[in-house]
């Protein structure tokens, strides 16, 4: 199943809603660099992410929460963090990577 890279803000693209449009049942998402506003809660995308949580997985790159000064942030219940030796776990455990730009 594919992991699919999620690197810009669903508040300035549509990235993150085109890769949820085609994404399948099992893959999983992980959201990197300014991707990872997709990740906070009680927003316009928050709904999008819960409505598909049980049939995808969805990851959000730590030190780029951290970098964004969103630690204190309130994040969606049941997004895994990771840091980098998780993402390449996560490139391992999968069979391919979409990156969506």
């Amino acid at each position: 199943m594919l992991l699919h890279t999620v690197n810009k803000s669903p508040f300035e693209r549509n990235t993150l809603e085109s890769c949820l449009r085609v994404c399948e049942d099992g893959a999983g998402i992980l959201l990197i660099e300014d991707g990872v506003y997709g990740a906070l809660d009680n927003t316009a995308v928050a709904d999008l992410i819960k409505k598909r949580m049980g049939n995808i997985k969805f990851y959000v790159l730590g030190p780029d929460i951290d970098a964004r000064g969103l630690a204190n942030q309130t994040m969606i219940e049941g997004i895994e963090s990771v840091d980098f030796g998780g993402f390449v776990d996560l490139v391992e455990k999968h069979s391919a990577t979409q990156s969506w730009l």
